[in-house]
């Protein structure tokens, strides 16, 4: 609601004249008032505006049923002087944006849970209810949605777990027959506050797992009533709370204070997670058409001279480089020679620095490209990745291995990803627009399974000078294997051309996944 332009918050006070507490619940109940207290911001009941409004009139008051809905806070008090004082520091206070707190009161019904009271025979009835629900293999008692349940509407028996004689029923219950339980679940009970349900906590030592999924709980602070629990497991999920927070991780407390683990209204599957594919193509198609653009494109990138690239490039072409923000071990295979030429915007904020370090048109992107030290990159250890394909554009991505052939860094190993947005070109061929590269220093791992299997090198005569003998045995293994000659006349020769074991190597290797894509592009 808006008075005046501002947000108003409504404190609902209702209080009975002459109460007093017998049993689980009040009776005896007189009249009551509502109160509207007019703020800008919504002020939750620990704030220093609400200190500041209750130090006004009783050090000993109490509030009955408290709770926030959204810029509406309502609770109960006991008599009709605290209602009054309520009224009387209206205007009187400023909340810390200099706007005056206005207080409004109507009179209003009494609350219907002051008026019920849960009479013997009841609690005998709820007793055998939540004996049928008790698993006592588990130690494990299922109150979801108790207020609905069959036996006791039969019988019109309301037991609403959020409110104070209903919780404290169902405690001295559990207290009395089963203070060992290990496992309690209370969703679906439109709990909104946890002071009742924190007289648990010293009368059920062994209690480990606590479910209030589906509640009404709207903040983490109604969670400290609950902090004598050694919980192993709390569930919170649909709970208003758990829209104040960007992802599971945040709602773990390290301290161990309340809980140590949460649970989540996420399914989860039995079965393992698939084994990770070195690589993605979503038609052999297109893989051979980047296998063989990236074949030809690193033979020019690692050689001498990486001005042939200009036709691999588009003439509006783009290309950007960033290394990590922050380099764990930085030593002789550190990456400064990099370093100037990042364009890493976590760390970059400057928009003008930014588009400075965006190479436009391919003459720049290639001699930008000549600047960089001199590689020979793994072509075993690539893995490449379609994002994105149609009929005029195809995005993939490589990663792989490369080192430095010259410079300081000689011989430093480095990993690399890169994006490639590409458009056709003639001849079944790729033309680059957009180059994105990202390279950090290789992990120990990734420099052990470097080179291992050297790629081939282009040559005008791949196939050498054969014997009869030989040559029919290289054409046989590379039908039968699927590679190409270069790879089939490799494996050949380092088996001393012996067909069986050279056979046998590769089905071994290939069972590994150790052979790269590139053998069997023909």
């Amino acid at each position: 609601r808006v008075c005046g332009g501002r947000n108003i918050m409504e404190w609902s006070i209702r209080h009975p004249a002459c109460n007093y507490r017998d049993g689980l619940g009040l009776n005896k109940v007189g009249w009551s008032h509502k109160t509207m207290v007019s703020n800008k911001t919504e002020c939750p009941k620990h704030s220093s505006n609400f200190l500041c409004l209750t130090a006004s009139f009783s050090p000993f008051l109490l509030l009955l049923q408290y709770h926030v809905d959204g810029n509406r806070a309502m609770f109960y008090v006991e008599d009709a002087t605290t209602a009054n004082s309520l009224l009387k520091v209206s205007r009187k206070i400023t909340d810390k944006d200099g706007y005056k707190v206005t207080v409004i009161m109507n009179s209003c019904p009494p609350p219907s849970f002051i008026n019920t009271e849960l009479r013997p025979e009841d609690l005998e009835n709820l007793k055998q209810c939540m004996s049928k629900r008790f698993d006592g293999s588990q130690q494990a008692l299922d109150l979801n949605n108790i207020r609905i349940d069959p036996d006791l509407v039969s019988l019109n028996i309301e037991v609403a777990l959020n409110r104070k004689n209903s919780m404290q029923a169902v405690i001295k219950i559990i207290e009395e027959n089963i203070p060992e339980l290990v496992c309690l679940n209370l969703s679906n009970n439109r709990l909104y506050r946890l002071d009742d349900l924190g007289e648990i906590v010293n009368k059920t030592p062994n209690l480990k797992i606590l479910n209030l999924s589906q509640n009404e709980i709207k903040t983490e602070r109604e969670l400290d009533r609950l902090k004598g629990l050694s919980l192993t497991e709390l569930w919170l999920s649909g709970n208003p709370l758990c829209n104040h927070f960007k992802d599971q991780t945040a709602y773990i407390r390290s301290d161990g204070q309340v809980f140590s683990v949460i649970g989540f209204d996420i399914e989860v599957s039995p079965q393992p997670l698939p084994p990770c594919k070195t690589s993605y193509f979503p038609t052999d198609e297109i893989k051979n058409l980047i296998l063989c653009f990236l074949q030809q494109y690193y033979s020019v990138y690692d050689s001498a001279d990486r001005q042939p690239l200009l036709d691999a490039y588009h003439d509006g072409a783009a290309f950007s480089l960033s290394i990590p923000f922050s380099m764990q071990h930085p030593s002789k295979c550190s990456l400064g020679e990099y370093q100037k030429d990042s364009r890493n915007i976590k760390r970059l904020k400057d928009s003008t620095t930014r588009f400075r370090l965006l190479k436009h048109t391919r003459l720049n992107v290639v001699a930008f490209l000549n600047e960089l030290p001199k590689t020979q990159h793994d072509v075993a250890s690539f893995n490449v990745d379609v994002n994105t394909f149609t009929n005029t554009l195809l995005s993939f991505t490589v990663s792989g291995v490369f080192k430095e052939v010259d410079g300081k860094s000689r011989d430093s190993f480095r990993a690399f990803s890169r994006v490639f947005i590409s458009v056709p070109a003639g001849n079944s061929s790729l033309c680059i627009i957009n180059d994105e590269m990202f390279i950090r220093n290789a992990t120990t791992e990734e420099i052990r399974r470097a080179f291992v299997a050297p790629a081939p090198t282009p040559s005008s005569s791949p196939v050498p000078t054969l014997s009869a003998t030989q040559q029919e045995m290289l054409n046989t293994f590379s039908s039968k294997s699927g590679m190409n000659i270069e790879w089939s006349q490799k494996c050949l020769q380092d088996n001393d051309w012996d067909f069986d074991r050279a056979a046998q190597i590769f089905t071994e290797l290939k069972a590994q996944g150790k052979i790269p894509d590139v053998a069997f592009m023909k």
